[in-house]
């Protein structure tokens, strides 16, 4: 087993004795210096900004005559917000490859989330059983998986990559294996399809940025085209495949007042906005959702072309950051952690960005940072806490934890 220096997973307090505040100081300072404080600022103003636009839609929704508490909302955002910033340091400070070696203990917790959702579960108005509520407090286990299952499987198609060949046909299986638990569960548990397809282009992105040779994808793609009747004849439930076929097939629902209301509703409501936004006075009617998988819409109506633009740069920054720093990383675990992270938010981005044009179903995704919820506002500063962590871990001549 390797031994590695305090400071290589976590910056030590200097000196022994009484904690104080001097001693914190170069604790502070090596944070500072060694951290993504960029990626950290631009976090913050994401959620705010959000946080601003989350206010704005739910008071519209209460002056349409929709029952909700604002006050309540704001809230559990700012809290999640503080909750993340907390959560982005724990994990920037402290390395991922202790968080790996652990892989037995976190699919422990992915297991027991999964059986808490079947048990406890409730139905999120979609037809989702993706919410487990007690005492006025929802959670939603499928965030936390995602991150779970980034960190596994970067641990798994490392240690694959230095100790087999990652493209015979018994490493390719493990790594699709792994996938199709996690999928698969999610899916029949919660019938999140949303949740789940972050999992498969997670999956996809990691695959291909190990470097697994591409008659795989060949391979596998046929096969998910044999499976997809199966899957659409024997799994889906009907109101599934109507939100699936809606964007693509107005016969499904012509005078968009059923399945597509919601979309049909965004759409209007985004278009309002042209290009500077409008005024109080001149909003479009409020609809359900408009606080959170479709706060785009919000941002376009509230302050048009301009708003939007400036949120797609912002998320971009991110992703773009997030890539960088994976790419200069220099170790497999590290590279696949980030581009792990940098898929997922990229993803989350065109699905609910497409979901508010009417380009893409509506299978509740939350647009990152900016849509109520506290379970997608922690994660996803865990997500980018082990991000900066990459950029913050010490960079020997050799080094490697498998």
């Amino acid at each position: 087993m390797i031994k590695y220096p305090p400071d290589l997973w976590i910056c030590h307090f200097p000196g022994k004795g009484v904690f104080s505040i001097k001693k914190l100081k170069p604790y502070i300072k090596q944070f500072w210096d060694r951290a993504d404080v960029l990626m950290l600022f631009i976090c913050v103003v994401c959620s705010v900004f959000g946080t601003i636009m989350i206010y704005r839609a739910s008071s519209s929704m209460v002056a349409a005559g929709w029952e909700m508490n604002t006050n309540k909302q704001i809230i559990v955002q700012v809290f999640s917000i503080f909750l993340g910033v907390g959560a982005y340091v724990l994990l920037t400070v402290i390395d991922a490859d202790l968080l790996a070696s652990q892989w037995k203990f976190l699919v422990a917790i992915q297991v027991l989330l999964l059986v808490a959702l079947r048990i406890l579960g409730e139905d999120d108005g979609t037809g989702n059983r993706a919410w487990i509520r007690f005492a006025g407090i929802g959670i939603q286990p499928s965030e936390i998986i995602k991150i779970i299952y980034i960190i596994v499987a970067a641990r798994q198609m490392t240690w694959l990559k230095e100790y087999r060949d990652i493209n015979s046909f018994y490493s390719v299986l493990q790594m699709a294996g792994h996938f199709v638990l996690v999928f698969g569960a999610i899916v029949v548990v919660s019938s999140d399809l949303g949740s789940a397809s972050i999992i498969l282009c997670i999956f996809l992105t990691m695959f291909f940025a190990l470097g697994v040779r591409l008659y795989w994808f060949a391979l596998g793609g046929a096969a998910i085209s044999a499976m997809v009747p199966l899957l659409w004849e024997f799994f889906l439930k009907p109101y599934q495949k109507n939100r699936l076929l809606a964007p693509y097939d107005p016969s499904i629902d012509p005078n968009n007042d059923k399945i597509n209301w919601q979309t049909y509703q965004s759409k209007v409501t985004l278009a309002s906005g042209r290009t500077t936004g409008v005024d109080a006075e001149h909003r479009y009617t409020a609809f359900t959702g408009k606080h959170t998988d479709f706060i785009f819409s919000c941002i376009g109506e509230e302050l048009g072309m301009i708003g939007c633009i400036i949120v797609l740069i912002l998320l971009t920054i991110l992703i773009i950051r997030c890539v960088r720093i994976g790419l200069k990383a220099g170790r497999t675990f590290d590279m696949l952690l980030c581009i792990g992270v940098a898929s997922a938010m990229t993803f989350q981005m065109f699905i609910n960005i497409g979901m508010c044009l009417g380009v893409t179903p509506v299978i509740g995704i939350t647009l990152p940072f900016f849509s109520y919820g506290g379970s997608s506002m922690v994660t996803m500063f865990a997500a980018l806490g082990l991000v900066s962590g990459v950029k913050y871990k010490l960079k020997p001549k050799l080094f490697s934890i498998y």
